[in-house]
């Protein structure tokens, strides 16, 4: 007989009575006996109970150094305990479920299995005050739909999902899913050998992604790609354009698409949107084995006030904070998360852990960081309340955060996590032993805003704006820097990044080129949203597929080939990452020609003989013979010109090498004279003795 296929596109579990699920070959069902508190034996009436699918009461999953840890916040694996389980437990093959809700007064699971029945498979609740419920249900598994009933101290009644399951219905269908994370990895050489794509002292470039909407189908453009499918476009595209990670904004489930993923009522589960959890770990996979390295967008800042999720979840102010003041997000309609509670910690720390570990994930982007940080976010005065001390910290959270960290690097020490924060709290990416947050990395909000508004003014106004331009170098080296164009720069209402450019449309595209060659150039790491790598004219839209077709025309293959030959350079120049976060990799030359708009510095490696000369001209004005200081004698050449003709730009480029002349300039013995294209960066490297032709010499 043909197997029914319920909504989620996954066999359904006909559970009738005295009918033993199916073992799963791709999963081995695990055997739980030596957690059996006391031996069953098998009463007559015992066999009928279990015929019939009633839950049994002496499993468990938790030992008493797990409930130890969970209510002292260190418990985080929660995942291998909590949610749903497909188990052989006494010869029978069924699922264990286990749900933290200590204000209720009962708990039954419900799903199809049983018609939604709130009465016939009650969980039990164990007898430690830790607020667990837990039970056995047999001949049920993968698969099978479900969700709690509650029934409130207060009487409410409660219908929710598991925070625990690794599996939901596509929205906007909101119930769990019976699914296991078993995977046979093939990217062992990665894993084992990671720290070397993901330190700190390496190129670290990254494309930020919305999987919805960076490509739909062809046929069908209202339909997403799966993650499978993704992989088979996505990979060749990162690898041909040189980018070293992929970031993709929350893919975990939530129910509102326009949300973008920031509104997440699934922490443990990969979006059904785009396929199964298999399918996102075989999307993982096929990017590790090119060699690249996957970061994942987290947000433990909020979570949506969904009924059927973590808002209220047992009735009570469970897993948000209960004071509004602190509980609840102005901003986002959102409840922020009780960081003050240790159960909450481990429930968060432990879905990080997750993600790293069944995912295989090398980086967590955390969102809203600012958000967590202050009382007073988006407060007026009288809607929050002070710390102990007085101040405007959220202690709580501050403590929580590096504990996260801690906890991260000391699973994952070859991984990496960045915050998206953008005030001048101080430390944010610096250890925790030496009073920082632990992050690796932190988003330099500045940098970005000053940069776009610069890029923005007219070149004929831009010396009166010189500092603008210059200010993040007095700040670099306070943090550990990626510099971000984010999505949030391509949306509601601030254009395109093509289109804050000004000028005619060779303006335009000149200055986008500049503006990304200044980026690569410039100390840290990058971070450059889907679309932006080849000039997408329009916003970014989420509802539909970025505007593959503009590369058809040249302006747009430019960018994308410039974007494409900074990549290249960037990660073959050690003079560009190997101190990317000291003070010692950079070197103005000359940062304070105004008048000119000229930018010259030198960016520098641990080896002289790696050390770049990078010059931009701010305006479309060319400049011939221009003298320029260098660091020592010998023969230079251009490596790089954003104005090449195979670029889409004017092809004013310096040709063959240029011997320095003992000419004192810039305060240098020896300097050359070279050609500034205009709107342009040309970058020059001194030749030793029988140089390899570069690659990306055009």
């Amino acid at each position: 007989m043909a197997k029914k296929i319920n909504k989620t596109g996954l066999p359904e579990v006909k559970s009738e009575p005295a009918k033993k699920a199916v073992k799963s070959k791709a999963q081995p069902v695990e055997k739980e006996q030596s957690l059996i508190k006391p031996k069953v034996t098998r009463t007559k009436k015992a066999e009928q109970e279990v015929d019939h699918l009633k839950p049994v009461e002496p499993y468990s999953r938790f030992t008493d150094f797990d409930i130890a840890l969970f209510k002292s916040g260190k418990h985080y694996k929660l995942y291998e305990k909590f949610g749903s389980h497909v188990i052989e437990f006494n010869g029978v093959i069924g699922t264990y479920f286990a749900v933290w809700a200590p204000n209720a007064q009962y708990i039954s699971v419900i799903g199809n299995f049983n018609g939604w029945n709130r009465s016939s498979h009650p969980l039990y609740v164990r007898w430690d005050a830790s607020g667990v419920w837990e039970g056995f249900i047999p001949n049920t598994g993968n698969g099978e739909t479900y969700k709690y009933y509650i029934k409130s101290s207060t009487g409410e009644d409660l219908e929710k999902s598991d925070p625990f399951a690794l599996q939901w219905e596509v929205a906007p269908h909101t119930a769990s899913i019976v699914a296991d994370t078993y995977y046979e990895w093939k990217d062992g050489d990665w894993m084992a050998n990671r720290y070397g794509h993901n330190g700190l002292n390496r190129p670290y470039s990254v494309y930020e992604m919305h999987i919805g909407s960076w490509a739909r189908s062809v046929e069908s453009p209202d339909e997403f790609l799966t993650y499978s499918q993704l992989a088979d476009k996505l990979v060749p595209y990162i690898k041909e354009m040189g980018f070293t990670h992929v970031e993709f904004m929350p893919i975990m489930e939530h129910p509102y698409y326009p949300s973008w993923g920031y509104q997440i009522s699934g922490f443990f589960a990969a979006s059904s949107r785009y396929g199964t959890p298999k399918e996102l770990m075989y999307l993982v996979e096929q990017l590790h084995l090119a060699g690249i390295g996957v970061i994942l967008d987290w947000v433990p800042s909020h979570f949506p006030g969904d009924i059927h999720a973590l808002y209220k979840f047992d009735g009570t102010h469970l897993y948000e904070h209960a004071d509004a003041r602190k509980g609840f997000h102005p901003d986002w309609k959102s409840y922020i998360f009780n960081y003050g509670r240790n159960e909450v910690r481990s429930f968060l720390i432990s879905n990080a852990i997750f993600w790293l570990e069944r995912y295989h994930a090398d980086g967590l982007r955390v969102d809203a960081v600012a958000s967590m940080l202050y009382l007073d976010y988006s407060r007026k005065q009288g809607e929050w309340e002070p710390n102990i001390y007085g101040g405007n910290e959220n202690l709580e959270a501050v403590s929580f955060l590096k504990e996260f960290n801690q906890a991260v690097y000391s699973h994952f020490p070859d991984t990496q996590t960045i915050a998206e924060e953008s005030t001048s709290f101080t430390g944010v990416s610096r250890p925790v032993y030496s009073g920082g947050l632990g992050f690796g990395m932190k988003w330099m909000m500045g940098w970005m805003h000053d940069t776009i508004k610069y890029f923005s003014t007219d070149p004929l106004y831009r010396k009166y704006h010189h500092n603008q331009i210059t200010f993040s170098l007095i700040y670099a080296f306070t943090e550990n820097f990626m510099l971000p164009f984010s999505h949030d720069e391509v949306v509601y209402g601030k254009g395109s990044m093509l289109h804050k450019m000004p000028g005619d449309e060779w303006q335009q595209f000149a200055n986008l080129r500049l503006l990304y060659s200044y980026m690569f150039t410039h100390p840290g790491t990058k971070l450059l949203f889907m679309g932006d790598e080849f000039g997408q004219g329009d916003e970014w839209n989420f509802q539909k597929s970025l505007d593959w077709y503009v590369l058809e025309y040249p302006n747009h293959q430019g960018i994308k080939e410039v974007v494409k030959a900074l990549n290249h350079l960037y990660r073959a120049e050690p003079a560009l990452y190997e101190k990317g976060f000291e003070g010692s990799s950079f070197e103005w030359v000359d940062g304070g020609n105004a008048n000119d708009s000229i930018l010259i510095y030198n960016r520098k490696g641990h080896d002289a003989v790696n050390d770049l000369l990078i010059v931009l001209n701010m305006t479309p004005i060319p400049h011939y013979n221009y003298r320029v200081g260098v660091p020592s004698r010998g023969k230079w050449e251009e490596i790089f010109n954003s104005d090449a003709k195979n670029f889409w730009g004017s092809g004013v480029e310096n040709a063959g090498l240029i011997n320095t002349e003992v000419v004192n300039w810039h305060g240098r013995e020896n300097s050359i004279t070279i050609t500034i294209p205009p709107l342009g960066a040309v970058i020059f490297k001194k030749i030793m003795a029988a140089p390899a032709k570069y690659e990306l010499k055009r």
